[in-house]
C-alpha cells in the first residue's frame, strides 16, 4: 500500500470516527484506535498518540456548533473537567509502563460495559425538580431547546458524576478515548442529565481532557505528525457531518447506535488482547 492511498483510506476511516463520535460524544477514538492496530497493525500507543489529538480535533470541531445550538451544558463542562483534567495526567503517566495487550482488553471490557449500560434506560428522562443543593449553589442546572420547544432540567448526585469523571479521565490518558462513554454515562445515568445535553457537554469537555494527557504522549514520542494529519482532517469533517445531523435524532436511537457500534468493536479488542496480537 502506498503512502497516498494509505493516507486516504485513513482520512476516509476518520471521517466515520468523527461522525459517530459527534453524534455520540465518543470523541472519534473507538473507532480510530481499533482501526489503525487492527486492520493497519499500528502499534496501539501511536494509535493512541492519534487519537488523543483527534479527541482534540473533534471537540473543536462540534463543541462549537453545540454551544451555538444551545444545547451543552457548558457550565456544567467545566465543572467536571476539574476531575477529569486530573485524572487524564495521571492515566497518561500509566500508559507508558502497560502493556499493550493489557491496554486493549481494558478498552474492551470498558466498552461492554458502556454499552449496557447505554442501553438501560428505555425512554428520555428529564429531572425536572428536586435538584441537589450543591447544583444550586453551582448553577449547574439548565434547559435545553427541543422540537417542542425549551426544556428545563435539573442536575442531581454532583459528588458521584464527579468521582466517576475522575475515572474518566484517567481512562482517557490510558486509552486515548477522550473517555467520552464514561462522561456520556456518569452524565446521563447518574446526574440525570437529558442525553443530547450529556453527549454535547461530553464534547465540549474531551478536547480538555485529551490535550491534558497528550502532551504527556507527546513528550514520550507516540504522536506521529504523518499519521495524525489525514486523522485529524477526516475526524473534523465527520464532526461538523455530526453536528448537524444531532439536533434532529432521536436519542433511543443514537443510543442504539451507540451501543452497537461499541459493542462490535468490543469484542475484536478482548479477541485480539487475549491473543496477544496487539
Amino acid at each position: 500500500m502506498t503512502i497516498l492511498v494509505f493516507t486516504g483510506v485513513i482520512l476516509l476511516g476518520s471521517m466515520l470516527a468523527g461522525f459517530l463520535g459527534s453524534l455520540t460524544g465518543l470523541g472519534g477514538g473507538f473507532v480510530i484506535i481499533p482501526l489503525l492496530t487492527l486492520v493497519f497493525g499500528i502499534d496501539i500507543r501511536y494509535a493512541i498518540g492519534a487519537s488523543l489529538v483527534a479527541v482534540i480535533a473533534t471537540s473543536s470541531g462540534a463543541a462549537a456548533a453545540y454551544v451555538k445550538e444551545g444545547i451543552t451544558n457548558m457550565r456544567l463542562g467545566m465543572f467536571l473537567e476539574i476531575a477529569t483534567t486530573l485524572g487524564a495526567v495521571g492515566g497518561a503517566f500509566l500508559a507508558v509502563y502497560a502493556s499493550t495487550h493489557i491496554i486493549a482488553i481494558l478498552f474492551g471490557l470498558i466498552l461492554i460495559f458502556s454499552a449496557i449500560l447505554s442501553l438501560r434506560r428505555k425512554e428520555e428522562t428529564v429531572q425536572t425538580g428536586s435538584a441537589s443543593m450543591l447544583a444550586q449553589r453551582l448553577k449547574l442546572n439548565s434547559s435545553y431547546p427541543t422540537p417542542q420547544g425549551t426544556v428545563d432540567y435539573s442536575v442531581t448526585n454532583v459528588p458521584g458524576g464527579f468521582l466517576i469523571m475522575l475515572g474518566a479521565g484517567i481512562l482517557s490518558g490510558l486509552l486515548g478515548l477522550g473517555a467520552g462513554v464514561l462522561k456520556v454515562l456518569a452524565m446521563d445515568n447518574v446526574m440525570r442529565v437529558p442525553f443530547k445535553v450529556s453527549t454535547t457537554t461530553s464534547n465540549f469537555m474531551i478536547g480538555v481532557t485529551a490535550a491534558a494527557s497528550a502532551g504527556i504522549y507527546l513528550y514520550r514520542g507516540y504522536i506521529d505528525p504523518g499519521l495524525c494529519m489525514p486523522v485529524v482532517l477526516g475526524v473534523l469533517a465527520g464532526a461538523f457531518l455530526g453536528s448537524s445531523v444531532l439536533t434532529r435524532a432521536n436519542s433511543r436511537s443514537l443510543r442504539t447506535v451507540f451501543a452497537f457500534i461499541i459493542l462490535v468493536i468490543a469484542l475484536e479488542m478482548l479477541y485480539n488482547g487475549f491473543t496477544k496480537k496487539i
